[in-house]
């Protein structure tokens, strides 16, 4: 017989795995999270790629603080950039060049840094309009809702913040621009200004301050927003859309681990590759060739990145409106357009709520809608879709009027009339046509799908012979209630 040997590795793990059991319960968390169920549908995707192009830029923004320089101290150029050697800039701005010609991947890592940026608010957007759409923020989803609309504000900011510390002359133009804006706010106006540029305009702290801001309390803020945003995703258990077998009280699904673990791992890396390529490929906010920032200057063309382009086209198709109160002048033309902006986001977050009181809606949902069943809220969310498109051509009137050869003039009134106009059309005109969907679906549900095949009946008659919807088919044509204007009328 063989003398008992020591422990084994096995024994060994187990003890290291109980020892940590013993402390934080992660037996008990594996069991109950790891084979917790996420249902299939490609729309889902969308929260995926805002985590992921998250993470790209948290992991380039930090390697892009081992090289750049908060400071607005002047110092002369002497770098691989031979056009501007010998020129007077802000180290801020010398310091990305250095990034951008003489760190190694550094050209690479800022356009792959700015890229992930503009996707992930444009992915933020689009998650939060599938949402909308789908009606999902309802309850118990609200403060979901609201977390996600707050990322989405502050990644509108944050984008502005790092956008603008290059210090070059496209950025400081956004400064100015935003400087206007400050300075329209009553009374405290000025205050605001010195407080924030800390000094006159543009002062010697802007980059400084935007800097602890871009890359400390807002990323601080939005990464324990994600958290929050993931945990209220599992403990509310994820969304589906309806088909057989699914309820309001199950979720048809692939398990966490290890199936849905290993497709967002592969789609991580997906995404990660497809934004390098992207920034390998395709140039984007060029400053060498704005160069450094000066007060007395300003670049033919300027615009923002995209996402604040519809504050930029309130202000622009905005009259230049003045009135004096009191001794004080209001320039309207700058204060009314930077009350209406936050209050279009503000409608965004307040939405759930409103709906939930204008419905008297109080149950619980998890199951999805599908946009045509829900036309009013589908007519509101395309209404406001377009008024951001409106307002999007208006901050880049001068680049249309360019292009198509038109009077700046005739696209800023053509823009005015188009912000009232069009969001009123776009709702009845979606409203309309997802009614009709609706009473086309109907008709599938009674008479079943055309085939093409036409029968002849014994008296002559010549009828088109209809295949009816399978059960699946039905379930999901039929899971939801009609909006009233369907309604057979009583007699």
């Amino acid at each position: 017989m063989t003398s008992p040997s020591g422990p084994s590795e096995s024994s060994r793990g187990e003890r290291v795995a109980d020892w940590f059991d013993g402390r934080l319960g992660i037996y008990a968390l594996g069991k109950q999270y790891l084979r917790k169920v996420f249902p299939d549908h490609w729309s889902f995707l969308l929260g995926e790629i805002c985590l992921y192009s998250f993470v790209v830029l948290i992991l380039t923004g930090v390697y892009l603080t081992l090289f750049f320089h908060p400071s607005m101290n002047e110092v002369t150029y002497h770098g691989s950039y031979v056009p501007l050697n010998g020129i007077r800039m802000s180290d801020a701005y010398a310091s990305t060049l250095h990034i951008s010609f003489d760190v190694r991947g550094g050209l690479l890592v800022r356009q792959l840094h700015h890229w992930a940026a503009l996707v992930f608010i444009a992915a933020m957007l689009t998650h939060m309009m599938r949402h909308f759409f789908t009606g999902s923020f309802r309850k118990p989803r609200e403060l979901n809702w609201l977390f996600g609309w707050t990322l989405l504000f502050l990644g509108l900011f944050e984008g502005l913040f790092g956008y603008s510390l290059p210090d070059d002359l496209l950025s400081g133009t956004g400064m100015r621009f935003v400087d206007g804006a400050l300075l329209s706010v009553p009374v405290v106006g000025t205050y605001l200004s010195m407080f924030l540029f800390g000094g006159e305009y543009p002062g010697h702290d802007i980059v400084s301050r935007f800097y602890s801001l871009h890359v400390l309390l807002i990323p601080g803020i939005m990464a324990a927003l994600v958290v929050v945003h993931l945990i209220l995703v599992v403990y509310h258990k994820h969304t589906q859309f309806a088909g057989p077998g699914r309820t309001e009280r199950n979720v048809v699904g692939s398990p966490f681990m290890p199936v849905y673990l290993a497709k967002a791992g592969g789609f991580f890396f997906l995404v990660f590759g497809a934004l390098t390529v992207l920034a390998a490929v395709a140039s984007i906010n060029p400053v060498w060739s704005y160069g450094p920032y000066r007060a007395d200057q300003v670049s033919t063309g300027a615009q923002p990145d995209w996402y604040l382009g519809f504050a930029e086209g309130l202000v622009r198709v905005m009259p230049g409106w003045e009135v004096t109160l009191w001794g004080h002048t209001l320039v309207l033309g700058v204060l009314i357009p930077i009350v209406v902006f936050p209050l279009l986001l503000v409608l965004i977050g307040a939405y759930p709520f409103l709906e939930s009181w204008r419905t008297g809606d109080t149950h619980e949902h998890h199951l999805l809608d599908r946009p045509r069943n829900r036309p009013s809220r589908t007519g509101l969310g395309v209404a406001w879709i377009s008024l951001y498109l409106i307002l999007l051509a208006g901050g880049g009137n001068d680049i249309v009027a360019t292009r198509l050869h038109l009077s700046i003039n005739t696209v800023t009134w053509m823009v005015r009339v188009a912000v009232f106009a069009v969001p009123v059309l776009a709702f009845v005109i979606t409203r309309r046509i997802c009614l009709g969907l609706q009473l086309r679906d109907a008709e599938l549900v009674l008479h079943g799908r055309e085939t093409g095949v036409i029968k002849r009946l014994p008296h002559g008659e010549y009828v088109e012979i209809h295949r009816p919807l399978d059960p699946a088919e039905l379930h999901t044509l039929t899971a939801h209630k009609r909006p009233r204007e369907l309604m057979e009328r009583e007699p």
